[in-house]
């Protein structure tokens, strides 16, 4: 396949095109940097450094002698994205390129009005662009488990069969995001169900939970490869936020009752699920949703886990639970279904006490990198 993954400098970006690369198909990757734009002006950096996307391909190739194309610009530019798309014309579009991040979302008018017009547009243009220059490629869009918020029914995948006043009916499931960016992707899977019936296009869209971990199969050869790994309020997911916080010897930050339940996955299980999908690409005019996760925590569940493989490892490790800064329930229901990637193949990395101990080896190898002002900021939902 000729691939084309769209926030390839990401934290899922570029394993992904590690992992098609490996693979022996054709890899291009295009970014903007923004996520690291928005790091350094939030002074949020990341917990080590990593190359940008050119000395990244570079070192990729010194070890697999495997080419990867580059590409730097910005996806709500029409003419760079159309002439993006003309020139390699994709089999595959892989796109995470979004402004990724709730909190920062929910930070300011100015962040909020970034992340609403960087992701519609963005979605938009990509679209546009397959329409004009390759209508019969796969989009596989990465969206968030978030989009469903916390109902008090079983979350199916994607769709529910409804029955009103004896009439039958298939729709997408409904969906109560809990912050701007969670919204925007609501709106991304608005906007691909209406190009997928008018256009007939073919699209897999992800529901995938919050991701943890560091190590992937091709990224173990070179220190240099490594993923960008957040630990911050902004940019961080929760368990990798943990795992720099145990280290550290900061509290870990439980949210208000630390019931909140979500989904969770390895990042090895993402490039796993990213590549299932591709190698099954639906038929045109499909939108086929997958629920995008390996096993379920609530918070503290997460929490004690830190701490138990803290221990092990002579670390101090105390959970706190501070007040929430965010505006969602602590104690919900929540059993959401994720049978459709198992079906195509999926084999789960589960979460075990030897996967925490070697990210949090890793993590120890940086800590005198780690600026404790970074970890929490309290950014208030309802600010």
């Amino acid at each position: 396949m000729k691939v084309l993954i769209l926030g390839g400098d990401g934290y899922l970006g570029w394993p992904t095109a590690m992992y098609f690369s490996e693979r022996g198909h054709e890899v291009a990757i295009l970014d903007n940097y923004l996520r690291r734009n928005c790091a350094r002006d939030t002074d949020m950096e990341i917990l080590y450094p990593t190359p940008n996307m050119h000395e990244r391909v570079s070192i990729w190739k010194e070890h697999t002698n495997k080419d990867i194309e580059v590409y730097v610009g910005d996806l709500n530019d029409w003419d760079f994205t159309s002439k993006v798309f003309a020139e390699f014309k994709p089999d595959t579009v892989v796109h995470y390129a979004e402004q990724p991040s709730a909190p920062y979302s929910m930070l300011n008018t100015d962040t909020a009005r970034l992340t609403l017009n960087n992701n519609i547009g963005a979605t938009g243009n990509v679209i546009f662009a397959m329409k004009e220059h390759c209508p019969e490629a796969h989009l596989i869009k990465l969206g968030t488990m978030g989009e469903y918020g916390t109902p008090n029914i079983d979350i199916e995948e994607g769709w529910l069969d409804i029955e009103h006043n004896g009439r039958t009916g298939k729709f997408l499931f409904p969906r109560q995001a809990g912050s701007l960016y969670h919204t925007t992707k609501v709106m991304d899977t608005d906007l691909l169900w209406f190009y997928v019936r008018t256009w007939g296009l073919r699209v897999t869209d992800l529901m995938q939970g919050p991701v943890y971990g560091i190590f992937t199969d091709e990224n173990k050869v070179d220190e240099r490869l490594l993923p960008c790994f957040a630990y911050d309020e902004i940019f961080g997911t929760v368990l990798n936020r943990f795992m720099v916080q145990a280290v550290a010897g900061y509290p870990l930050t439980v949210y208000g009752k630390g019931g909140q339940t979500r989904g969770y996955l390895n990042i090895k299980d993402t490039l796993q699920c990213i590549y299932l999908a591709a190698q099954n690409p639906v038929e045109k005019g499909d939108l086929r949703i997958f629920n995008q996760f390996t096993e379920t925590f609530s918070v503290n569940q997460l929490a004690e886990k830190v701490q138990t493989v803290g221990q092990q490892m002579g670390l101090d490790v105390e959970v706190k639970s501070i007040e929430n800064p965010r505006k969602e329930m602590e104690e919900h229901y929540y059993n959401p279904k994720h049978t459709g990637l198992l079906e195509l193949g999926l084999e789960p990395n589960y979460l075990t006490d030897e996967v925490l101990a070697e990210a949090m080896e890793k993590v120890l190898k940086h800590k005198d990198a780690i600026s404790e002002n970074r970890i929490f900021r309290g950014i208030k939902w309802n600010k």
